[in-house]
């Protein structure tokens, strides 16, 4: 099974009509030996300073510059269940191959 990510559904519908992948599920569509689905935007970003010490949850120009040993993320909450889709089509055991189908920029 292929995997194509795009950034949003609607480009999603666009790869999946290409493709021949035609039966809709919950997040992505499936069928022709692909699985397509979309990002929604971006659906993790890096967490708050605060996330990293509780002095730098209110930051002022003494702490700058907040520069982590080693940087965290969130998910955020209004894409948390299609990063959850996202990610249990990753691990699928038949996946063999992910194709990024999302702007170059």
């Amino acid at each position: 099974m292929q995997l194509v990510i795009t950034e949003k559904p609607s480009v999603a519908k666009q790869v999946s009509d290409v493709l021949g992948v035609t039966e809709r599920k919950d997040g992505y569509m499936e069928g022709n030996g692909y699985i397509v689905s979309w990002c929604i935007g971006h659906l993790v970003e890096l967490a708050q300073p605060g996330a990293y010490k509780e002095e730098w949850k209110k930051w002022d120009y003494e702490s700058l510059p907040i520069i982590p040993k080693q940087w965290k993320y969130d998910i955020k909450e209004n894409t948390r269940k299609q990063y959850n889709i996202l990610c249990s089509l990753l691990n699928r055991d038949d996946m063999v191959t992910v194709i990024c189908a999302t702007d170059v920029g």
